[in-house]
């Protein structure tokens, strides 16, 4: 088993501030963001969105679209969604077509226009129903110069010495450059409870020319993208004076597009701000105090949608720095800084940490693998709380920027949110978990409509739950069991009555269409065709495949867990839940190991193992033998295509090897040396330059991690049982997984 430190008591602080982000060039992979689970505003070496061209995202190459690359400085919030208007009417039924299961002819939503051949009129119906409601990126805010009233865009050759520090430990971001020949200091901030921006600017170049400017897009159709540049007349932008005190000034943006409508108040002290053209403002320094103060811009930056009530000018004033002996202190600070440096602390001081900076090589220093892990733990929980800590489950790149035009994944949900409740804050989990009672009667319909009881959760789709057309996302099921689960875990982190009472539905609706779909056969229920597995490289079968691994385990544990919900609440279980748990059909074997689906003809060894979820992500079931599991990980890590994985299966490889009492394994597969499983400097899991970061990665990687120390149900008895006993781990508040 793994040591702890002789005083393991963890200085939460230090553990926080050795993994600051710092950086000194323009690293065109890893802007810093700050946000609070609803909104974030990603900012390059300026502190601002001031070069969006050096920061791009490669057009996707499997969706072969033909539009230009989009960027990492997004500003993006849960609420700003826009939909094209389309040239007609739009529904799914021209996707919707039949096919063959063992309860006959069923009617699933296809993706025809994905057959490359296939010229006819579903074509851009689906196109239009893939792509809307699509997220908008709110406003590109970044330095500029001002020349004789004309604007230019500041440039990277126009900036000289930077430097960056992300303060995690009060979520302030400063940066400093040379511009103009002069330093400019800049500090950013996000407001924790509101969707508001905290700028400073301090530098003698606000007398030279150096301004800010705001600009605002229309919605972009491409899968990357998330602002379009192109159509100034398809949108408008309205500036308006809405007040002034003896202290600051307020102005604020109306934002038409479509039917999309939302709001940009700017407010702050010494400000001047006007409308440079149809679809920017400018917001320059206007001289206050005597000439020999070196000139500060405080402005703030709010966005909110017209649907909540008009934004309402904050016209802030200066109140004290919370810490006096901060190096940044000062008589007064801007109130959106104050907000973040009072919010973060109680964040990192609340739930778990995990501290491995005691494990030493031979030589005695600190070991380069546990700082890395550290590194990559201390990150992952700050990106997770910014990108998917909202009222929606997130998309694969969070608030960042696009990827399937901003569309989330259910079957990632997991991935992104199941760590909060393992770390001991389940609030965190609870906003997006809560989206699947808005998404239930929709789900209800859906499987009415194939003859199935309860609720069918969809894959790829927007706040209104509505399903994509796909050749794929329609036909997978290992995200039915989620919600059951995330509930459980949020259960086990704080157990309460009203949680039970909240989730019931959800988790009762779930299980009723996971008993509908199972099939009753001579071997027992069986999970049957048309399905697709959680490894997709099972698609192009997809009228065949039947009794994955891991649905089956995930199927057995999730049915017999909603059972538990419903002993607990005092009701009665369905016997249709407990008849298919206990008989599921088992996994096939072949050559010892677990394989992808029942009965193929050939095994595939690409994308996810997904079969390793199965005792891995679930926990143990009566369908796994641990030592055919164990053949199954060897084989996997002897045989597997590496470039065709993906972020989170690394830590299945984690979760699965700890179970089976192997921790060096599970370290190893952690910190595997692979492209998908790269951590830039910014703490993100880079994927491909089309998919420069993914989230599911940084999520998955604090569930398996929080197991390994924390343990689960059954597991050994002792302290951290999935690190090598050679590692010094101290840990405190996190909740052991099932």
């Amino acid at each position: 088993m793994a040591r702890r430190s002789e005083d393991h008591r963890i200085n939460r602080r230090e553990l926080v501030a050795r993994h600051n982000i710092i950086q000194d060039h323009l690293d065109p992979q890893s802007p810093v963001s700050v946000g609070n689970g609803e909104i974030a505003f990603t900012v390059d070496l300026t502190g601002l969105q001031s070069f969006p061209d050096s920061y791009p995202v490669a057009v996707y190459e499997k969706m072969h679209d033909a539009g230009t690359p989009g960027t990492l400085l997004g500003t993006q919030s849960q609420w700003g969604w826009h939909s094209t208007p389309p040239p007609e009417p739009y529904d799914l039924s021209g996707s919707t077509i039949l096919f063959e299961s063992a309860r006959g002819r069923v009617p699933y939503v296809d993706q025809l226009s994905a057959d490359p051949l296939y010229t006819g009129p579903a074509a851009a119906a689906e196109q239009w129903l893939r792509a809307n409601p699509h997220r908008l990126d709110l406003g590109r805010i970044g330095f500029a110069l001002e020349t004789a009233g004309a604007t230019t865009a500041l440039d990277p050759a126009d900036v000289s010495a930077p430097t960056q520090t992300l303060d995690l430990w009060t979520g302030v971001l400063t940066s400093t450059f040379t511009a103009l020949g002069h330093r400019v200091t800049v500090h950013t901030a996000c407001h924790p409870e509101r969707d508001q921006l905290g700028i400073e600017v301090t530098s003698e170049a606000l007398r030279h020319g150096l301004v800010v400017t705001a600009a605002f897009p229309y919605g972009s159709q491409e899968w990357h993208n998330a602002a379009e540049w192109h159509s100034p007349g398809a949108h408008l932008t309205r500036l308006e004076h809405v007040g002034s005190t003896a202290e600051a000034s307020a102005w604020l943006i109306h934002r038409h597009l479509d039917e999309t409508r939302y709001t940009v108040l700017v407010d702050g002290s010494g400000l001047h701000v006007h409308q440079q053209s149809d679809h920017q403002v400018t917001i320059r320094w206007a001289a206050t105090g005597p000439r020999t103060t070196v000139p500060r811009m405080d402005l703030s930056i709010a966005f909110e949608p017209v649907a909540n009530g008009a934004c309402t000018p904050s016209l802030h004033g200066t109140e004290a720095w919370p810490d006096p002996a901060d190096d940044r202190s000062r008589a007064a600070h801007h109130p959106v800084m104050l907000a973040s440096a009072r919010h973060w602390p109680r964040f990192w001081a609340s739930g778990g940490a995990l501290d491995l900076h005691h494990t030493k090589t031979p030589d005695g220093t600190v070991d380069p693998q546990a700082a890395e892990l550290e590194r990559r733990v201390v990150l992952s929980q700050y990106l997770t709380a910014v990108n998917c800590a909202g009222s929606l489950p997130p998309q694969e790149t969070g608030l960042v920027c696009n990827s399937w035009r901003g569309r989330f994944h259910l079957e990632m949900h997991w991935w992104h949110a199941a760590h909060f409740a393992h770390w001991g804050r389940p609030e965190l989990l609870l906003p997006s978990l809560r989206w699947y009672r808005t998404a239930l009667e929709s789900s209800q319909e859906r499987a009415r409509s194939q003859g199935f009881d309860g609720a069918r959760w969809p894959k790829q789709v927007a706040p209104d739950g509505r399903e994509s057309p796909s050749p794929i996302g329609t036909f997978l099921i290992w995200q039915q069991p989620h919600p059951i689960h995330l509930a459980e875990l949020a259960y086990r982190a704080a157990p309460t009555p009203e949680l039970l009472a909240e989730f019931a539905d959800v988790v009762f609706e779930s299980a009723d269409f996971m008993a509908s779909l199972a099939v009753r056969t001579e071997r027992g229920f069986a999970l049957g065709a048309p399905l697709i597995p959680a490894q997709e490289s099972y698609a192009h079968t997809r009228r065949a495949n039947s009794n994955p691994t891991f649905e089956l385990a995930y199927w057995q544990w999730g049915l017999r867990t909603a059972a538990a919900w419903r002993e607990r609440l005092g009701l009665p279980v369905p016997p249709l839940w407990t008849e298919v748990a206990d008989s599921m059909v088992s996994p096939r074997i072949l050559d010892g190991a677990y394989q992808g689906i029942d009965g193929e003809s050939f095994t595939i060894r690409t994308d996810h193992p997904a079969m390793l979820c199965a005792l891995g992500l679930v926990p143990k079931t009566d369908l796994i033998d641990p030592a055919v599991m164990a053949a199954t990980l060897d084989a996997v890590l002897a045989d597997w295509d590496w470039d065709s994985t993906w972020g989170w299966d690394y830590p299945v490889l984690a979760m699965t090897a700890a179970r089976l009492g192997q921790p060096g394994k599970a370290v190893s597969a952690l910190l595997l040396n692979a492209e998908k499983n790269t951590f830039l400097a910014n703490g993100h899991n880079r994927q491909t330059p089309a998919l420069p970061l993914y989230l599911p990665g940084n999520g998955g990687l604090l569930s398996a991690v929080a197991l390994m120390a924390a343990g689960w149900d059954g597991g050994p008895e002792t302290h951290a049982p999935g690190f090598p006993d050679y590692w010094t781990v101290d840990w405190e508040g996190l909740v052991p997984a099932p």
